[in-house]
């Protein structure tokens, strides 16, 4: 697409012309975030990703981003009667011009929509300036907002510092092996990355707190019900699973006295500690029937202290050694390293560019990391250190929890953000790569 050109004896578009063109199309921002929230992307088992990658291919054509398809091979997330299922389908679409890059990190999953939703969690609902859908928050607005800004670059003709390079990566809420972690092995990443995993507040990211889960298999042997008796006390998994339950259980208060240096939310009452939860149990099929096996899913949240291979085998040690007769195998189905301090020298421009957006203060930033967990310790286990940090995510927003929402409000100042900082003419003082041209 060929971007007007300004009108002789005018100047040149603004920033301030492209906030102009944000606020006057923001409802074509709703209307991609429908279409986002109608494809269900959770995981597990995300089997949504091709179809969603479908859709951002006609999104951005308009805005003649080079399309590519990058699917983590099979062997790499695969687990034998695991979560996953489907083609793990990254796409990246970005713009060619010689310029520095910027990255913009979106993951496409969800969590399964629980129980509790009073509308149709695939149906974008309004209410007023709310935007209640799965997945609004975190983090299809994200996608919406961007989009949004882009738009208005392109709209009005305004000159970029960077070219975009959006990254729509699969895989972030859990998985053993996230998108954005195989699109930095295979060496496509480039410049530096804005990651919108985070939250609408003037925070500067710390870094964060690693995950794994495993999932706890107990097998026993399928009896009709009336032969319980007679069948052996490791016959029933259900029953041979509770000495297992009862120590994660005892386990869990240990981890939890586990604390990080890392430093701990505003609003955060106690330090960053270690956390163990048992997220999930299935077993069983009717009443008369012996269930043979049971399944419990164990998620770890271990701090960057923590040793991910001790973490791990002290789990699996407390499972054995409650039931060493019974039939018991664990097996890891994902996993996100912790993240180390990301800051590096464009941190001070993106700071800047928040503060356009929503009129953030100098002295209302705070440095913060979290027990909520990210994909970016695997990419910088490849070398690139620095991931600047926003997103769409308020306290009130119930990410994860029926009724999840954004705001109309919040999409646009996210676009503003967006676009004061890709943006020219915006703090050419504060870009190191205009500083490393002088």
């Amino acid at each position: 697409m060929i971007s007007p050109s300004p009108s002789p004896g005018r100047a040149g578009p603004t920033l301030a012309d492209g906030f102009a063109e944000i606020e006057r199309t923001a409802d074509r921002a709703i209307d991609d975030l429908v279409r986002m929230v109608a494809i269900d992307t959770a995981f597990p088992p995300g089997a949504g990703y091709e179809a969603f990658a479908g859709l951002m291919e006609s999104v951005v054509a308009p805005l003649s981003l080079d399309c590519q398809r990058v699917d983590v091979p099979e062997h790499l997330w695969r687990v034998a009667g695991g979560p996953a299922q489907g083609r793990r389908t990254n796409l990246i679409a970005r713009r060619r011009s010689d310029k520095p890059v910027l990255g913009l990190y979106f993951h496409v999953d969800t969590v399964p929509a629980a129980p509790g939703w009073a509308s149709n969690p695939w149906q974008l609902t309004r209410d007023g300036d709310r935007l209640i859908g799965l997945g609004a928050a975190d983090m299809k607005g994200t996608i919406a907002a961007v989009l949004l800004a882009l738009r208005a670059a392109d709209t009005i003709g305004l000159p970029l510092g960077y070219d975009p390079m959006l990254l729509l990566c699969t895989d972030e809420e859990g998985g053993l092996y996230p998108g954005v972690r195989y699109l930095a092995e295979q060496g496509l990443l480039e410049g530096h990355i804005l990651n919108f995993n985070g939250a609408a507040a003037p925070r500067i990211w710390a870094g964060c707190f690693g995950l794994f889960t495993l999932l706890v298999r107990v097998r026993g042997r399928t009896h009709h019900a009336s032969e319980a008796a007679s069948a052996g006390a490791d016959a029933n998994a259900i029953e041979a699973a509770l000495p297992i339950l009862n120590a994660l259980a005892a386990l869990k208060p240990t981890i939890a006295t586990r604390t990080s240096t890392l430093p701990a939310p505003p609003h955060a009452a106690h330090p960053l500690a270690g956390q163990l939860d048992i997220s999930a149990a299935h077993g069983g099929q009717c009443g008369g029937q012996i269930p043979s096996l049971f399944e419990i899913l164990v998620c770890r949240r271990y701090a960057p202290e923590e040793d991910f291979q001790a973490a791990r085998a002290e789990i699996e040690n407390a499972v054995f050694a409650a039931a060493p007769r019974a039939a018991v195998d664990v097996v890891l189905t994902g996993h996100l390293m912790p993240t180390s301090d990301p800051t590096g020298p464009h941190w001070p421009r993106w700071q800047e560019a928040l503060s356009a957006g929503f009129g953030y203060a100098s002295d209302d930033f705070a440095k913060w990391g979290a027990t909520s967990c990210s994909d970016f310790g695997w990419v910088q286990q490849t070398g690139m250190q620095e991931i600047l940090l926003s997103g769409l995510g308020r306290p009130e927003s119930r990410i994860h929890a029926p009724g999840e929402f954004t705001t109309v409000t919040d999409i646009v100042t996210l676009a503003k953000s967006v676009l004061a900082y890709l943006s020219a003419e915006f703090h050419p003082d504060l870009s190191p790569e205009a500083i490393a041209i002088r």
